[in-house]
């Protein structure tokens, strides 16, 4: 199989290129700057891999939780690149739960299977999950991941770690000693090699979308408020002082 991932979501930009067994991957400053280089990346890697568009079969993209401005980028460029291959045609998204590809990550990287997936949210605030990885011969990639239905956002100090299992992602680094004290932590991200692992479960279990489907999933539905707003808010604190 022929695949195409990358992840946004973080300050850290992740691609990667599957061709059959062979991996081909770039790693690279992410946020703002993922809007100018992502592309030229992608180009670059399909080059390395002897491939083009027209051969991948599914663009797979980190779609959420996590910065905003990332969510959108990779969505967009997914959603173009999907649309644009084989001459038109277009190619299946897969998008991939960036807590999940946390949880994936620090499995592979440190052999954890029971794992609260936490991002750094800004606003003094973490986006969080438990993902339990079920062993099983016969599924891809040797087992699969129990997925809760909802995903959480609070304050880092509301994180609790349950006995026996492991706190990774990128908050540690954001909140240190406010985030779960004393529990076992491992640094992850959601990097483009994780999301190929998960990949075969998630098309075989038929989530892949057309383009036009591919949509970030946002936790938090809003980010800034606008110059009314922080009008009225300067004023009602004013109101109330002496």
């Amino acid at each position: 199989m022929h695949l195409l991932a990358f992840d946004t979501s973080t300050d850290t930009l992740s691609i990667a290129v599957q061709r059959g067994t062979q991996l081909w991957t770039h790693s690279g400053a992410g946020g703002a700057q993922a809007s100018t280089t992502l592309i030229p990346a992608i180009r670059t890697l399909l080059a390395q891999a002897g491939l083009t568009l027209a051969e991948i079969d599914a663009v797979v993209f980190g779609r959420g939780p996590g910065s905003f401005t990332g969510l959108r980028t990779a969505c967009a460029v997914a959603q173009g690149l999907a649309f644009g291959a084989r001459g038109g045609q277009g190619v299946p998204v897969l998008p991939v739960d960036t807590l999940l590809a946390v949880a994936e990550e620090a499995r592979a990287e440190h052999g954890c299977t029971r794992v609260l997936a936490t991002l750094d949210a800004r606003m003094n605030e973490v986006y969080t999950a438990p993902f339990e990885w079920l062993p099983d011969a016969a599924a891809p990639g040797g087992g699969a991941w129990r997925v809760p239905q909802d995903f959480g956002l609070c304050a880092p100090e509301a994180v609790a770690v349950p006995d026996g299992w492991t706190l990774a992602g990128n908050a540690q680094a954001a909140y240190g000693e406010r985030l779960a004290p004393g529990a076992p932590q491992v640094p992850s991200l959601p990097t483009a090699q994780a999301l190929l692992r998960l990949a075969p479960a998630l098309l075989v279990a038929g989530n892949a979308v057309p383009a036009d489907a591919a949509l970030p999933r946002y936790i938090r539905d809003k980010v800034a408020q606008t110059t009314a707003e922080r009008e009225a808010a300067r004023r009602a604190t004013a109101a109330q002082q002496p």
